[in-house]
């Protein structure tokens, strides 16, 4: 419980979410002659209205894992929270001075998947697609979580496995290019070396109030 209490604050650093959510909106109104990076691989990836799901769970996903590393390790929360927004600004600054898009099918079924993805299109305008905050703030979470000791075999499984569903997501939902995903996973590889490599925290953690205390 006093673990609890004592870490619960940095939690408020999480507001700076919805920030930059409103950020993200506003310069997704604005068309500015965006281009696309469409490859022929992208016209091979068929269009599967399924992969809506690990999509969405997006914000769940990447909610309970700042969270989660927040109580396992501050430490680590608080550089995968700086990488985040880091790189989202850096996006923001992409999308400002090149704003990209991605052409979208026509989805006429009636099925349940499909009024999912008609929500989303409706929802999100095809701009800011390069990099992808979804593929960048995805990628962040699985590379911090390697350094969050003791993690049960099922959870390291749910990073990995739900971050990679969630990243291919974008492709077969074609709200991303193939170009989008690889130019956030090298903008978060690059930040990463800062954040979890040059950027030092002090976070007092159990084992050093116990230190003091007994000094």
């Amino acid at each position: 419980m006093k673990v609890f209490v004592k870490r619960a604050p940095y939690l408020l650093f999480l507001l700076i979410m919805p920030v930059l959510g409103g950020l993200y909106q506003l310069l997704n109104e604005r068309s500015h002659k965006a281009v696309d990076f469409i490859s022929p691989l992208d016209q091979a990836i068929p269009f599967v209205a399924v992969f809506i799901i690990p999509y969405i769970l997006w914000y769940a996903y990447i909610f309970c894992y700042l969270v989660y590393f927040c109580f396992k390790d501050p430490k680590v929360y608080l550089k995968t929270l700086s990488l985040i927004v880091v790189g989202e600004l850096i996006c923001f600054a992409i999308y400002f001075f090149f704003q990209t898009t991605v052409p979208r099918p026509a989805v006429n079924d009636d099925g349940f998947m499909s009024m999912l993805v008609q929500w989303i299109y409706a929802n999100d305008e095809p701009y800011n697609c390069f990099p992808s905050i979804h593929v960048l703030t995805t990628f962040a979470i699985m590379l911090a979580s390697l350094h969050i000791k003791n993690k049960h075999i099922v959870n390291n499984l749910l990073i990995h496995i739900g971050g990679s569903l969630i990243i291919i997501s974008t492709l077969f939902v074609k709200q991303h290019v193939v170009f989008d995903m690889i130019g956030s996973m090298f903008l978060v590889a690059f930040l990463y070396g800062f954040t979890f490599e040059l950027l030092s925290l002090r976070v007092p953690n159990k084992s050093e109030s116990v230190y003091v205390k007994n000094k």
